[in-house]
């Protein structure tokens, strides 16, 4: 695994390269907003319907165990005001 150090408006981000591909800290972005808090601002990317589809096309996409069921029921309450029960 090779990592490497990427810098936008100031902020260094985290980027690994591995066999299966690249990926990028979303700790390391979201910590734009906030320094000291960045997990509450993954927590609001996780509630907006917009980005759990996303997810959902870049699981059926890259996971060839990815349930499409189970999904679809997150799905429908993302975006909600609502407590998730895993």
């Amino acid at each position: 695994m090779k990592t490497k150090k990427l810098e936008a408006v100031g902020y260094k981000i985290e980027l690994q390269s591995q066999q299966s591909g690249d990926y990028i800290s979303l700790t390391d972005i979201a910590k734009y907003k906030t320094k000291e808090n960045p997990g509450y601002v993954i927590q609001n990317w996780m509630r907006n319907r917009n980005t759990v589809r996303f997810l959902g096309l870049w699981e059926s996409l890259h996971n060839t165990q990815f349930n499409y069921l189970e999904f679809e029921a997150i799905e429908k309450e993302s975006g909600l005001n609502s407590t998730w029960k895993v």
